[in-house]
């Protein structure tokens, strides 16, 4: 027992969850789940209780996630040099066997795993089940191989998960209409499920605060965006580098219909309660 929170302070914690639980109750969240909270298994351990906990007040929870760093030690183990052009990727036909393999065998099976040791009732699914998300490749100037631009997403079999009980874990290697299949950027492919799921929220684990107007000072972080105010964020060069993509796939997701999208801490533990069920939520949130 931590004796540093008095019991009063313990009430008051339940009495603020209390409205937001009643607000959320029956509507639905996407979570991208990656960076340090995927690795650190103190970390994983609370994301599996916050994500357990979330269902069992009746939102429907929906887990979407990448595998970067699994894929690329798999990719040493073969011998074979992880690249990357701008941020993404380059996947050749090797490559995708192995993304394939890894996204969604490895990794969404062992988190199934988790997620039901905590008493969660998880269903693996990946983008080629029931045709969820399909893809045509990415067009770039450097050839990027088997990388996919998505071109719609079907949400029939994540409902029927949802309405049955179950927390779809979602691996995002998707559908080609020539039988081909394609890597997704996860960020990407969860700021496209949230919108035509047409999700009250889009949570984006991250291992950066949120927004920050100085880079170098996490006591800079900026709350609360309105998605008018990007475009002059990117000028100010207060969004860039490598929070532009995030930052646009929650644009993205809120101009198609998501009411509200986050960039949360997913160092911090607990990091998703705390955004759902209190009063000062965490990290950036984009309206």
């Amino acid at each position: 027992m931590n004796n540093n929170i008095s019991d009063k302070d313990r009430a008051n914690i339940l009495i603020q969850a209390l409205p937001y639980i009643q607000r959320w109750s029956g509507q639905t969240i996407v979570i991208k789940y990656g960076g340090n909270a995927m690795i650190n298994d103190e970390l994983k351990e609370a994301v599996m209780s916050d994500i357990v906990l979330l269902q069992l007040v009746g939102i429907n929870v929906v887990l979407v996630h990448g595998g970067g760093p699994e894929i690329s030690q798999m990719l040493k183990k073969i011998g074979k040099e992880s690249k990357f052009v701008n941020g993404l990727r380059v996947t050749d036909r090797e490559t995708i066997d192995v993304v394939q393999m890894v996204l969604a065998g490895k990794v969404n099976k062992t988190l199934v795993q988790l997620l039901e040791q905590h008493s969660g009732k998880a269903i693996g699914l990946c983008g080629l089940d029931g045709r969820m998300i399909m893809a045509e490749k990415v067009i770039a100037a450097d050839d990027l191989g088997f990388v996919g631009e998505i071109t719609e997403v079907n949400t029939g079999v994540i409902t029927d998960a949802t309405e049955n009980g179950y927390i779809p874990i979602i691996s995002t290697i998707a559908g080609g209409y020539n039988g081909a299949v394609y890597n997704i950027n996860a960020d990407l492919a969860a700021a496209r499920i949230a919108a035509e799921l047409r999700a009250a929220k889009l949570i984006l684990m991250t291992d950066i605060r949120g927004l920050l107007k100085d880079k170098d000072n996490e006591d800079t972080l900026i709350p609360v965006v309105n998605v008018s105010e990007v475009p002059s964020l990117k000028r100010e060069g207060i969004i860039s580098g490598g929070m532009i993509p995030k930052i646009d796939c929650c644009v993205e997701a809120v101009r198609r219909g998501v009411k509200r999208a986050h960039i949360i801490d997913g160092r911090i533990a607990h990091s998703i309660l705390i955004e759902m069920f209190s009063d000062e939520g965490i990290g950036t949130m984009f309206y």
